[in-house]
């Protein structure tokens, strides 16, 4: 089994394979944060700044600062930011961010990446002010995130030892109540959790398949390691496993979990 690389750089591979659905997800997230207009604004692990498009659009923010440790997301993320947004490299677990100098840190998609996820949680709650809100979304990798779902199942019945890659048995974290747990060890209080589910629907066959070709996350960099005839077994095995309806589209769901907390 190759070494695997959980690789999230490339702005235009991203969005092909999960950008398109991290839009929809996180404008259900900032509806169901409910936050007023007019606060401060951290997006920890920002992508292509999906997430904070949708603050900036929806929450009328005071400021917002995106940030990630990928240059190559910061410089997409710049490309349609507008103010008060500002885009910056940092690391989640040193925020270049005075204490208190937050009212909402929100965090998408980003947190079960991150090698100490406990440590982040408790870095964002140092940042923010006494009554600000710390909250995150994770895709529900075990049962969910459908089309991903059923990729990993297609992969292990051709090759087994996938297994040790399927993202829904590596991220133990994207469940409601270990998410729950982490919040309330870094001393947040109010925990609540919540499933957000959006629409996948996807034009036909090679719409699914082919952003598993641009070798962004671990399910395209492990279709990259493989040999064109391992690689032709698991697009037909997962091509048989799908739901298509008569015009050749498949719909599937995708399940996030959402977590939110205030800071004493």
């Amino acid at each position: 089994m190759r070494e695997r690389r959980d690789l999230w750089a490339v702005g235009d591979a991203y969005e092909r394979y999960m950008g398109r659905w991290s839009r929809p997800v996180a404008e259900g997230f900032v509806a169901w944060l409910g936050r007023e207009d007019g606060l401060r604004w951290l997006d920890v692990g920002c992508g292509t700044g999906a997430l904070t498009a949708v603050v900036a659009a929806r929450c009328r923010p005071s400021a917002v600062v995106a940030l990630d440790r990928s240059a190559g997301f910061v410089a997409s993320a710049r490309e349609t930011a507008a103010a008060p947004v500002c885009c910056v490299r940092g690391d989640a677990l040193s925020l270049p961010v005075r204490g208190h100098a937050c009212d909402v840190v929100v965090s998408g998609l980003a947190l079960n990446f991150l090698p100490t996820p406990g440590a982040a949680v408790t870095e964002a709650t140092r940042v923010v002010r006494p009554g600000g809100l710390v909250a995150a979304y994770v895709w529900d990798y075990g049962e969910g995130m459908t089309f991903l779902r059923r990729f990993w199942d297609a992969a292990i019945s051709v090759d087994p030892s996938a297994a040790a890659l399927d993202e829904g048995r590596r991220f133990p974290l994207c469940r409601p109540e270990r998410l729950r747990t982490l919040w309330t060890q870094a001393g947040l209080d109010d925990g609540e959790v919540a499933p957000i589910e959006v629409p996948t629907v996807f034009a036909d066959f090679a719409d699914l398949w082919e952003p598993f070709l641009g070798g962004q996350g671990p399910a395209p960099d492990y279709v990259a390691g493989l040999a064109p005839a391992a690689r032709d077994r698991l697009r037909d095995a997962l091509r048989g496993a799908l739901p298509a309806r008569p015009d050749g589209s498949i719909a599937l769901t995708a399940r996030a979990w959402a977590v939110q907390g205030r800071r004493p």
